[in-house]
């Protein structure tokens, strides 16, 4: 859901401004809440000490990479409890910075190490860096921010709190259940919602969920720009029903081992970034960002239902 987290906030927020201001306030806040619906995954950066003496080639660095990041991930970052905490350290931030007043500044500082301290008492050295480098992503995303007249403090920390509440939902159907609550030990959801009984249904139905976001997040992105969706997909991602051939190609995939699935399957996506020709004059055309983009999701959307069907009828 890394990807999905962004654009579903993007939808929300951008779609939101545009419909109670305008279409450039949409993109602007929409982008703002990208980012700071991504910030909470900073805790992923611990998982890199998996990659280290990782054994077992391609598939065991993955699952060495995915093993590491239990240690911290979805609990310290993922809280209700510390998203309204970090949305007003990221508006106190701005205010300071934009007015020169050091007292906001020091809300901000404040703020931040508070949450840096009671996470390194309840979590031990390691929360605590953690939840450090949450601390400077939220900072960072306020100060990018700040380079806008058009966003204030009010609106970074409304725009705030929406990304870094929404994302945490998105991730009930992948892995351990966010540590909604955290630092309070009260587990919120104890268990992931299951889709299937089949563990391989099960994560078709979570890869449909997060194209289901990102989905949402260009479509709403073609309406600020009004640009037509059909103008944007190109007739070559058809081409991704042929994936469902790939059920006879790799193991059934399930959320526990997953990677040879949406590493091939998002490979489709790449028809997208192709080169078009033209006839009669065989005149080469490429795709600009927009059209690649949406046309690699459509292919991979196309991938992801043929995969289904496949296995479904096999």
């Amino acid at each position: 859901m890394f990807v999905g987290h962004a654009l579903l906030a993007f939808a929300l927020v951008g779609g939101g401004a545009a419909l109670l201001r305008d279409r450039e306030t949409g993109l602007l806040l929409g982008a703002l809440a990208a980012a700071f619906a991504a910030a909470p995954d900073v805790d992923m950066a611990y998982a890199l000490v998996g990659l280290v003496g990782a054994e077992g080639g391609a598939a065991g660095t993955v699952r060495s990479f995915w093993e590491a990041s239990t240690a911290v991930h979805r609990t310290i970052t993922h809280s209700l409890v510390v998203a309204p905490v970090a949305a007003g350290l990221a508006g106190a931030w701005l205010h300071g910075r934009r007015t020169d007043a050091p007292a906001w500044l020091g809300v901000a500082a404040l703020l931040g190490a508070g949450l840096c301290a009671v996470t390194a008492l309840v979590s031990g050295v390691l929360g605590g860096a953690v939840m450090a480098l949450f601390v400077l992503a939220a900072a960072a995303v306020a100060e990018a921010a700040g380079r806008y007249s058009a966003v204030d403090a009010g609106m970074t920390f409304a725009v705030a709190v929406v990304a870094l509440v929404s994302h945490p939902f998105g991730d009930l159907v992948t892995g351990e259940p966010p540590a909604f609550l955290y630092p309070i030990n009260a587990p919120l959801v104890t268990e992931r919602i299951a889709l299937s009984t089949d563990a391989t249904l099960h994560l078709l139905g979570a890869f449909g969920i997060e194209l289901a976001a990102i989905w949402a997040g260009l479509l709403v992105g073609l309406w600020l720009l009004e640009r037509p969706v059909r103008e944007a997909i190109d007739f070559r991602a058809v081409a991704g029903v042929g994936y469902a051939l790939a059920v006879l190609a790799i193991p059934a995939p399930t959320i526990d081992s997953s990677y040879q699935f949406v590493f091939s399957v998002l490979a489709v996506g790449m028809i997208g970034t192709t080169p078009r020709v033209r006839l009669p004059d065989i005149a080469i055309e490429r795709p600009d960002a927009i059209s690649a983009a949406i046309t690699g999701l459509t292919a991979v959307t196309v991938a992801g239902v043929a995969y289904a069907v496949a296995y479904v009828l096999l």
